[in-house]
């Protein structure tokens, strides 16, 4: 597990922070410097074909060990990190043998990872636990999926007596901004099934997703100097608060929602007198349902305008990803055979769904059957984030017998 450490580490003082309309593919140099680091390190192993393609996506192959026909399977993973936390000076607190107990982050002690929050800890002592020092989120989604797959392509390249089929490995960018897969080239990749690597704990199979849809409210007020307003400006940072007022608070928000009710997540504005605009996300497992909250949005507009008629305000929304579900139907090895591989890895697998999405909700839609495999990945886009090196030890080991399997051994 030494190895799996160093990757991990090592890759998180990357600063790999998506940036959200930054113009560019990749959104940030630090996805093109990681990416550049992965395919130096693939062809190290042996790994003839790995390069880092113009869009900063790397793409390899692990050559077949059988003789006979196998499946051709894809591991994937994404090497941004969120923008909702700095990625900027990653400082990883590596604790051995964690003892149980709260842990307090060091650069800010305000910081503390509890318990309470935190129940799976209590299955972890004895276990090698890698924390942020508080200041900072850790990066663990996804370069805990990144060592992983990393890992794996080593123990294989190293032990060719193992029976495997062909595997692709993809390392995507701007995943966490919505644009993981904007590049991929199915063809190209030439699977007939996907895994990412991008989910929590042990033993969890994501067969279902969120369905995502992003809606940009532009309210569009009369701005004019405040000493001559009065009966003539018409104030669009006003109107804004009073749009979000007007929505449902008590339900249909993260915050009051678990389990399969989705939600409207109003989480940035922007703007001034003359214009202020709102981002909401539009989040529910039933599709249908995401044209139902965009309605409701308009609905809510048009009673601020009724108030305001000088004013306007434009609901657009843009569709996102849809709930994996329903592509992962139409090949059902995808799921049975992760439970298979879990299985002979010493794992229980659990299904489990998303309240959220991954790069396979995308790549399902567009036709790669991809579920999403744990990888030892707890509180996600925070400072408190943390992982467990055991966890992602067995993510890698699940990850061979996957390829076995695939293999028909």
């Amino acid at each position: 597990m030494s190895t799996l450490l160093d990757r991990f580490c090592r890759y998180v003082c990357i600063d790999t922070t998506a940036v959200e309309n930054a113009g560019t593919y990749p959104s940030s140099p630090g996805q093109l410097e990681l990416g550049r680091m992965l395919a130096e390190e693939l062809r190290a192993m042996g790994v003839r074909d790995a390069a880092q393609d113009e869009h900063g996506i790397v793409v390899a192959t692990l050559p077949a060990t059988v003789s006979h026909p196998a499946p051709t399977i894809a591991w994937i993973a994404h090497v941004d990190t969120s923008p909702e936390t700095t990625g900027r000076n990653v400082k990883p607190i590596v604790h051995e043998n964690y003892q149980g107990g709260d842990i307090v982050l060091p650069g800010d002690p305000s910081k503390v990872i509890r318990v309470s929050d935190n129940p799976e800890l209590l299955n972890l002592k004895g276990h090698t636990l890698v924390t942020t020092d508080g200041t900072t989120l850790l990066g663990a989604d996804d370069k805990a999926g990144v060592a992983v797959i990393m890992e794996a392509a080593a123990q294989l390249m190293a032990r060719p007596e193992l029976p495997h089929g062909p595997i692709r490995i993809c390392f995507t960018c701007d995943e966490e901004i919505g644009h993981g897969v904007d590049r991929v080239d199915l063809k190209k990749l030439g699977a007939v099934a996907g895994y990412t690597l991008d989910g929590g704990g042990v033993g969890e199979i994501d067969g279902e997703t969120f369905s995502a849809d992003l809606a940009v409210v532009t309210v569009r007020g009369v701005n004019i100097h405040p000493a001559i307003a009065k009966g003539r400006m018409i104030n669009a940072v006003r109107l804004a608060g009073l749009f979000l007022d007007r929505l449902p608070r008590l339900t249909q928000s993260p915050e009051t929602t678990a389990d399969r009710e989705g939600f409207l997540h109003p989480y940035r504005i922007d703007g001034g007198v003359a214009e202020t605009t709102i981002r909401i996300l539009l989040r529910d497992f039933e599709t249908p349902r995401l044209a139902e909250r965009a309605e409701l949005l308009r609905a809510v507009a048009r009673t601020v305008v009724a108030e305001y008629p000088g004013a306007s305000i434009d609901v657009t929304v843009t569709p996102q990803y849809r709930n994996m579900a329903e592509g992962l139907a139409k090949e059902p090895r995808a799921v049975a055979f992760a439970q298979e591989a879990m299985r002979r890895a010493g794992v229980e697998p659990k299904l489990t769904i998303v309240r959220g999405g991954t790069d396979g909700s995308r790549l399902t839609e567009i036709g790669l059957p991809t579920p999403n495999l744990s990888t030892g990945e707890h509180n996600l886009h925070s400072p408190l984030e943390w992982t467990c090196l055991e966890e992602m030890a067995t993510a890698a080991r699940v990850l061979m017998e996957l390829a076995r399997v695939w293999a028909g051994e």
